[in-house]
């Protein structure tokens, strides 16, 4: 399939057609990957262990942001879970607890990759954890007007 490019010649004053194809790229995805992707041989070459360093902290920076914004929604969506468990402790509470000590341990990471794979896992988590609280919250709120009904 071809693209028509009208061009208007100012001397001449007359319309000229330029064809171009929409698909002049690679046949494979690895070439596509190949040709768009940085390749990680060639920035690690090319940057000295100072501005290698300026990059993981700038990095860092960016999925510390994202991560105390992963605790905030974990801090707000355990106000949801108002239930005690076994020994009578609120599972707010629990989550709360749990959510701190796993920041804690991961607070002294350096590595962007992974500090980004705990941030995706968590957000993950957090969203099932919500979508099964709703449910279950949609489920008891239908018995509840069900038996309702039947009195």
């Amino acid at each position: 399939m071809a693209l028509r490019i009208r061009f208007k010649s100012i001397a001449a004053k007359r319309v000229y057609f330029q064809k171009r194809l929409l698909h002049e790229g690679p046949d494979t995805i690895d070439e596509l990957l190949d040709r768009h992707l940085e390749k990680k041989d060639k920035k690690v070459k090319s940057l000295d262990d100072d501005e290698q360093v300026l990059l993981n902290q700038r990095k860092l920076t960016s999925t510390r942001r994202e991560a105390l914004s992963l605790y905030r929604d974990i801090i707000r969506a355990s106000r949801f879970f108002t239930w005690p468990d076994s020994n009578g402790v609120l599972w707010r509470d629990l989550l709360r607890e749990n959510a701190r000590r796993e920041f804690e341990a991961a607070k002294f990471e350096t590595d962007p990759e992974i500090v980004t794979r705990l941030v995706i896992g968590g957000r993950e988590a957090l969203e099932s954890t919500i979508d099964k609280v709703v449910e279950k919250q949609k489920q008891q709120l239908q018995k509840e007007r069900g038996g309702g009904g039947q009195r």
